[in-house]
């Protein structure tokens, strides 16, 4: 019987192993039992065990921590319940809270016989879940479910039990809520006879991490006996989602020679998983660096926070003797607190080693010489630097300022924002005569400040010698422009003023010749050699060449270089008015009707081409030897304006009556003008002038145009 032994022990040994597996695949975390009843004593007893609770995470029951709803119990790590000291009244029902990183339950413990206690299960728990809180006179007891997401096949599957301790016979259970009736339907059922809920399907808490249920018992025909009392089902998380890096890109700075530990940026990941598990808990870690010189641990990682510092010197971070000032890092987050078993997600982390300003400029030469012609402006020269920190930044960018040479301000200086040359530039015409060479000192700095341990040295100035090109310049007049005033219709060949221009080329000794360039009215004639002006004609001021009383010509003034230059001048010559022009009337033509009641025919107004004092008041009058004094009437209205009216109704004619106006000026000039009147058959509003002429416009129309036109002067 001996060698059957350990056959017999194998063959157990395997169906004890079969069975494990198979409970672990079956495990449901959570109170094993999760209601109980015990009768309420004359006294629970210090540190004696009044029952024991088995909790199961199904994950080995790590960091399993129990709470109990009332001060007066612990629960030992056996799982036995405990008083703390000798006390008599604890209410009528105790709550047990099991928790670990994997799962939560709660267990129900109702005391038979025990008085209730007020008390809050939220401020004893400090967590915000709703409690199931037994209500006083409830036969309906119910505790929180916990049913772990991603569960495989059979389904449906048992995850919790209602029960009811005064249910009367025939009566059923009903369960209701999110995920029975209402969407998503059909997740939940619950036994009508027995109190059995299960699960029809996997869960996912990330889409769902809890379901508030109500259960109520109803009679055979459906109307509620008790309740509806609230069942809160929670799916406990499993680690089945990992870690994202959801702000990218990222990107940080640093700057070059920053002490060792500066912060560079943070590298934050997140995890769908329960944030109250070890399925959130992310830990940082860098898993590249590119380049991985000059070494290949430039930065670390917090691994908790992801804060991204430097590890190496400052003399390391040196931007100018970097290959590359550019680098990449592969970050990895790792949840499970970073164990082997977490999943991991990865994102890239850019760091740009930023340049200060620890090089200053330095010209590439002490003296740079320059060319230029007289009279010219431009840039004559480009004075080139070098500088080592980054082209990018104000660190690189030059500033030039010129410090001495330049008491006229002829020449300024400018960068290019391209090549960060200083382009030298004449800004102010350069005169050979007054001196042909000029020296400046010109420094140049940085847009940006040093570095307190670096300054400017002598290579940071240069020299710029400047040669000036004399070129033949042409006459300059003097005044520029010339002006006279003289008196409109002097007489022809009356001389108005004799130019003078000057050749700036005063070492050359050339002869300057003048000549007429612009005469629009052709009044004037220019003595060649000497530059005198004089009349060809008789200046007017009225001319249509004359505006605001002011005639320009101009005049050319040519040396005897080779090849010659020529000058220009403008000479204005303001012309003072004399009384050289008539007045003149306005309408000429008027109409009346013969049967008119107002006798008045037109208002007259007069107009000169001259100035003030030779224009207005001007003076009216009827030619008395051409017309009867019986018959026609003017009469003044103001300085230019009167009326002409009739003194008795005349016959259908046309009439003209001659009009005399004479201006103010001494002596006046007088003119003489016919006015035609058209007398014409008005009848029944009808205005006939035939029989007078061609006229169809009314004597009445003509009068109030005249007063219109009088209201606006």
């Amino acid at each position: 019987m001996q060698p059957r032994t350990p056959l017999l022990l194998c063959v157990l040994l395997s169906q004890v192993l079969l069975l494990t597996s198979a409970e672990d695949l079956d495990c449901t975390p959570g109170f094993q039992q999760k209601l109980f009843h015990i009768d309420q004593p004359a006294q629970f007893i210090e540190d004696q065990a009044i029952l024991n609770l088995t909790f199961n995470d199904c994950k080995g029951n790590n960091k399993l921590h129990y709470e109990v709803s009332s001060p007066y119990f612990k629960v030992n790590h056996d799982g036995s319940l405990v008083a703390l000291k000798n006390i008599s009244a604890v209410g009528k029902t105790l709550f047990v809270h099991a928790r670990t990183p994997h799962a939560e339950d709660m267990a129900e413990l109702v005391i038979v016989g025990g008085k209730d206690i007020q008390g809050s299960l939220q401020d004893i728990f400090k967590f915000a879940r709703t409690s199931p809180v037994p209500r006083q006179k409830r036969s309906i007891v119910v505790s929180p479910i916990l049913i772990p997401e991603n569960q495989r096949q059979p389904f449906p599957r048992d995850v919790g039990k209602v029960v009811d301790s005064d249910r009367p016979e025939g009566s059923k259970f009903r369960l209701t809520g999110k995920g029975v009736d209402q969407e998503p339907k059909g997740i939940f059922r619950i036994n009508e006879n027995t109190g059995s809920v299960s699960v029809t399907r996997t869960l996912d808490r990330e889409t769902i991490a809890t379901y508030q249920l109500f259960v109520e018992t109803t009679d055979v025909s459906g109307k509620t006996l008790e309740g509806p009392v609230p069942l809160e089902v929670i799916v406990i998380d499993q680690n089945d989602n990992r870690p994202i890096f959801r702000e990218g890109p990222y990107v940080g700075h640093v700057m070059e020679g920053s002490p060792t530990g500066t912060t560079v940026m943070r590298m934050t990941a997140f995890d769908a998983d329960d944030p109250a598990t070890d399925n959130a808990l992310l830990r940082y870690n860098i898993r590249q660096q590119t380049p991985d010189k000059p070494s290949p641990n430039m930065f670390y990682i917090d691994p908790e926070k992801g804060d991204i510092v430097t590890v190496v010197s400052p003399a390391l971070l040196d931007r100018e003797t970097l290959e590359n000032p550019k680098y990449e890092l592969i970050i990895e987050a790792q949840d499970m607190a970073g164990l082997d078993v977490g999943l991991t997600g990865t994102a890239t982390a850019t760091i740009m080693i930023d340049d200060k300003n620890d090089h200053p400029p330095k010209f590439t030469k002490k003296e740079f010489q320059a060319t230029v012609e007289e009279g010219a402006v431009g840039v004559i020269v480009n004075l080139t630097v070098e500088d080592k920190d980054d082209p990018t930044t104000g660190a690189w960018r030059a500033v030039y300022t010129i410090i001495n040479g330049n008491p006229g301000q002829s020449f300024e200086i400018h960068t290019n924002p391209q090549t960060n040359e200083g382009m030298l530039s004449v800004v102010k015409p350069l005169d050979y005569e007054i001196s042909a060479f000029h020296t400046l000192l010109i420094k140049v700095e940085n847009e940006d400040p040093l570095v307190p341990d670096v300054s400017y040295g002598p290579s940071s100035t240069a020299t710029v010698h400047i040669t000036v090109l004399d070129v033949n310049e042409g006459p300059v007049f003097y005044p520029d422009p010339m002006m006279v005033t003289r008196q409109e219709n002097i007489s022809v060949g009356s001389v108005l003023l004799t130019v003078n221009a000057t050749d700036p080329d005063s070492l050359q000794h050339q002869t300057i010749r003048y000549s007429i360039y612009k005469d629009p009215a052709g009044w004037l004639n220019i003595n060649p050699i000497n530059g005198t002006v004089d009349t060809t004609a008789v200046l007017d001021r009225e001319s249509p060449f004359v505006h605001n009383s002011v005639y320009a010509a101009l005049f050319l003034a040519i040396d005897s270089g080779n090849p010659p230059a020529t000058g220009t001048g403008t000479l204005l010559i303001t012309l003072e008015d004399v009384n050289d022009n008539a007045p003149f009337i306005y309408p000429t033509v008027a109409e009346v009707c013969d049967d008119a009641k107002n006798l008045s025919v037109v208002i007259l107004g007069a107009s000169d081409k001259d100035l003030h004092p030779n224009t207005d008041p001007f003076k009216f009058e009827i030619h008395k030897q051409a017309v009867p004094d019986k018959v026609w009437k003017i009469s003044k209205i103001n300085n230019t304006h009167a009326l002409v009216s009739l003194l008795q109704n005349l016959n259908k004619a046309n009439y003209h009556l001659p009009i005399v106006v004479t201006d103010s000026g001494k002596p006046p000039m007088t003119n003489v003008t016919d006015l035609r009147i058209q007398v014409c058959s008005c009848k029944n509003s009808k205005v006939d002038c035939n029989a007078a002429g061609a006229l169809h416009f009314s004597a009445t129309s003509v009068l109030l145009a005249s007063l219109f036109s009088l209201a606006c002067l």
